[in-house]
Order: C-alpha cells, then sequence, then structure tokens
C-alpha cells in the first residue's frame, strides 16, 4: 500500500509538467510575437492562432510560419535598446 501511495504523489508532482502548453504571442504594439508558457491576456499579450501547442518545437514552427505570413515582425533593433 505505500508503495502505492508514493508513487500517486510523484504522479501527481509531476503531472503538471507534463501538460505544459505553449503559446505564439504577439506584443500589439511592436507586432513582435514570442513563444510563452502563459496564455496571452489579450491586452498586453495577444494570441496568434486559435489553440497552444504541445511542445515549443511546435510553437516555434508556427512562429516561423507567421512571420513568413507578416503576420510578426521582427521585433525593432531601437525598441529593444529602449526597454534595456
Amino acid at each position: 500500500m505505500p508503495r502505492f501511495v508514493v508513487a500517486a504523489a510523484l504522479l501527481a508532482i509531476s503531472s503538471p509538467a507534463l501538460a505544459a502548453e505553449y503559446y505564439l504571442a504577439k506584443d500589439p504594439t511592436t507586432q513582435a510575437c514570442s513563444v510563452t508558457t502563459e496564455k496571452p491576456d489579450g491586452t498586453k499579450l495577444v494570441m496568434v492562432g486559435t489553440s497552444a501547442y504541445a511542445t515549443q518545437e511546435e510553437a516555434k514552427a508556427a512562429k516561423k510560419a507567421a512571420k513568413k505570413a507578416g503576420e510578426c515582425k521582427k521585433p525593432d533593433k531601437q525598441a529593444s535598446e529602449d526597454k534595456d
């Protein structure tokens, strides 16, 4: 019985890490996109597409496709320097 309790506890701890979702988010002011694990709130960041991605690689591929389609722009070098 104690083995089952330990196994259940380990599963409960590791489950959230296994269920990570990745989102493609766009800053509405700069039009720059980024991959994030937090769902965009719709104000500071808006979601590109309609669903989350299971892996970071899928999200990065979607980001690349969005750039090709003109949905996302490269961040302005001057704007990123102003933030520092």
